[in-house]
């Protein structure tokens, strides 16, 4: 070995034997402290101890609050030296610590000018914006210890996690179908028959069912730690209490709610996490967090202070000129997205989710904020989607936009896109629940929306749209024939909250009926708006237990419910079979067939030469659709060939739709290249027909179908 192989040898070997013994600067109450390192925030374990990192750009101080776990008084807070600060931000090492047994938080002082948008309170221990894990809310629903001064805690955990080869999957857009879910409602309910009821663990034990029914993708409503003691109060009437249960209030964006570990131990709820992302994609299925990036659980000025309030409000949050709260939100604050630093730590917790966990992509709630600069003027082209659209740790994730916020900003086809984003299309919801409702006019509005609404996304294809009738914000499918209102009076809001606009029908009877021909007309119009949404081009979203007939009983607003009111009951796919089954057989349909999953507009020309359109639009006669006001009725057929853009090859399939009170008989076109029609589904037949892909039977009339009132049928030519 030459004499600069030796030296370059020895040089190596002094670095790494100084960053094994870290020498310490500072003693403090018997602790050794080093200058840390800015990068990365939050607690990170280093040779010999624990580096804390904390930004803050209006602090004039900052001290480390230590805790035994579980302890409530600190073992020690310790001032972070002057000398140690790099720009804003307070950095410190502190050696000799076990991550094993302590929790962490942060006092920060500043000026205290609420004026200034400042509301710094030294007396206030603060959570760590980066905190991997947080405790203080560790077992769902178990009353808190009030007199503790640190509610949630940060605590420094290992996160290591055999991923094997493992990556997010990938689906094409076009290709997904979507179940929203919620964490704490899929298998609460004593009927799930799993080991520990609402928790991730238990999901992984209802893969199967997952499979069974035939979605590649589950988009989880908020999983990031949060208090479901906000805004807790009693039912008067049962004594049950009423919780923030759905979780659109977040107190940290790097941390799973703990609360959702079966094992109530520090970071299990990773581990569990992290084991049921990979179970789901083992089993080919996505994993979609629904995430709240506009707001957090702070409130305006009279709020609670958790975390960023306290470490530099006017930095986070989104201040009128005379510091208090805009509330752009409908919840107190605004997260201040487009500030840099903000936009930073946005990115540094999508990319965490997507490394750390493999998710494949998030729902962005109330995503119109994020367009709103500092001073709350929306723009045009704002840093923070430019970023999430071009990073590279993000760039196959899917992005999906509720393109709306609770002021206003609606942006429902024009949502700043950058050629990633897609949308929740409120238009599409409203649109099938008129049709479905048996609404007249609506035939033109449904057609754009079967073919991914060309009208609102002319630039964008059928990628842009996600499509739903459904979500957790409103009635459920059942609901929705069941109910002409809302019930909300369990909420204990004088029945006030809840949108009044549901474009809802009772079938007959307001509520729970005995009537066999109501009952039969609800499964029947149930059927009709699942064989749509999985019929229509774009990417469909289903709610959680509408392919069983789940009730909320009229509730259309269950935010609060941690109760039967919200929980799958697992006896519904047994006691409503015929809609599970017929949920089961238009999915595995749409999976079938690439030509209901184009990745482009269906244009009505024959562009490839196959004599046949890749749309045609009918009514009751052959090639005469009825556009005119008084509409209830359409069909369309979709040319095989033009699978893929004409990449692939299908069959032909014509879809017929009789929204009216009455019975009608629809002529049929001749099919395609002289080919036969088989019946896959008809919702009117006594009892309704539906027929597993592949093994439809030939009509025996081949030139019309009779239609019963409030019915589809499809029938595939081959």
């Amino acid at each position: 070995m030459n004499t600069a192989t030796n030296t370059a040898s020895n040089a190596q070997s002094q670095i790494i034997a100084q960053l094994q013994s870290l020498q310490p600067t500072h003693h403090y109450q018997g602790f050794d402290l080093c200058p840390g390192n800015p990068l990365p925030f939050g607690a990170t374990v280093v040779s010999g101890g624990i580096n804390f990192s904390i930004y803050s750009y209006h602090a004039t101080s900052c001290t480390l609050v230590l805790f035994e776990r579980g302890s409530s008084t600190p073992m020690v807070e310790i001032p972070i030296p002057a000398e140690y600060q790099i720009g804003s931000v307070f950095p410190i090492i502190v050696l000799g610590l076990n991550a094993n047994t302590i929790e962490y938080g942060f006092r920060i002082d500043g000026s205290h000018v609420n004026e200034d948008g400042h509301y710094f309170n030294p007396d206030a221990i603060l959570l760590d914006p980066y905190a991997r894990s947080v405790g203080g809310r560790v077992e769902w629903g178990v009353e808190p210890d009030r007199a503790n001064p640190y509610q949630h805690r940060a605590r420094v955990v290992d996160s290591s996690f055999y991923w094997g080869l493992d990556r997010p999957l990938d689906l094409p857009i076009e290709d997904t179908i979507m179940y929203e879910m919620h964490v704490r409602g899929f298998t609460q309910h004593p009927s799930s028959g799993v080991r520990h009821r609402g928790t991730f663990d238990a999901i992984r034990e209802r893969i199967p069912y997952l499979r069974e029914l035939g979605v590649n993708c589950v988009e989880l409503m908020p999983i990031f730690e949060f208090d479901e003691f906000e805004n807790v109060r009693t039912n008067t009437e049962t004594g049950e209490k009423l919780f923030n249960y759905w979780g659109y209030s977040q107190v940290s964006f790097f941390a799973p709610k703990a609360g959702y570990s079966a094992a109530k131990v520090p970071g299990a709820e990773m581990i569990e996490l992290k084991t049921l992302i990979k179970a789901l994609h083992e089993a080919g299925i996505e994993v979609i967090l629904d995430v709240v990036f506009n707001h957090t659980a702070e409130g305006n000025e009279k709020g609670p202070t958790i975390s960023f309030k306290g470490i530099d409000s006017s930095t986070y949050y989104i201040l009128m000129p005379d510091g208090f709260f805009y509330n752009f939100s409908g919840t107190g604050n605004t997260f201040n997205c487009n500030h840099p630093t903000v936009r930073s730590f946005i990115i540094d917790s999508l990319r965490y989710w997507v490394a750390e966990y493999h998710v494949d992509g998030f729902r962005f709630d109330l995503a119109s904020i994020m367009t709103r600069d500092v001073d709350g003027t929306p723009l045009s082209d704002p840093p923070l989607l430019r970023m999430m659209a071009f990073d590279p740790v993000l760039g196959k994730t899917k992005l999906i936009a509720e393109p709306w916020d609770a002021e206003g900003l609606y942006h429902l086809g024009s949502f700043p896109d950058y050629k990633r984003w897609s949308e929740w299309n409120g238009h599409y919801r409203d649109v099938l629940r008129k049709f479905i409702k048996g609404d007249v006019g609506m035939t033109t509005d449904v057609s754009q929306a079967l073919m991914a609404s060309p009208n609102l996304y002319p630039a964008r294809g059928p990628l842009a749209t996600i499509n739903f009738i459904t979500a957790h914000d409103g009635f459920t499918l059942m609901d929705l024939v069941s109910y002409n209102d809302k019930h909300n009076e369990s909420n204990y809001e004088a029945g006030d909250n809840g949108s009044n606009g549901n474009n809802s029908w009772n079938s007959g009877a307001e509520g729970a009926t005995d009537d066999p021909a109501i009952t039969a007309l609800r499964h029947r119009r149930i059927k009709n708006a699942l064989a749509l949404l999985l019929l229509s081009q774009g990417t469909p979203m289903l709610l959680m237990g509408d392919e069983a007939g789940r009730t909320q009983l009229g509730n259309n607003n269950t935010y609060c419910q941690d109760n039967e009111t919200n929980w799958f009951n697992w006896t519904l796919p047994r006691d409503n079979a015929d809609i599970f089954q017929f949920a089961k057989a238009c999915i595995a349909f749409r999976n079938r067939h690439p030509v209901l999953r184009n990745g482009y507009f269906l244009r009505g020309e024959d562009y490839l030469e196959k004599h046949y359109a890749d749309i045609c639009w009918h009514g009751l006669e052959p090639d005469q659709p009825d556009w005119s006001a008084e509409s209830k009725t359409l069909a369309f057929l979709l040319g095989g060939g033009y699978a893929k853009g004409g990449l692939a090859n299908d069959d032909h399939i014509y879809v017929a739709m009789n929204m009216d009170a009455e019975p009608h008989v629809f002529k049929l076109p001749l099919s395609p290249d002289n080919m036969q029609w088989h019946m896959f589904a008809n919702t009117g037949s006594e009892p309704s027909e539906v027929y597993w892909p592949g093994y439809e039977p030939r009509l025996s009339i081949q030139n019309e179908l009779e239609m019963n009132s409030y019915s589809v049928a499809i029938l595939v030519g081959k």
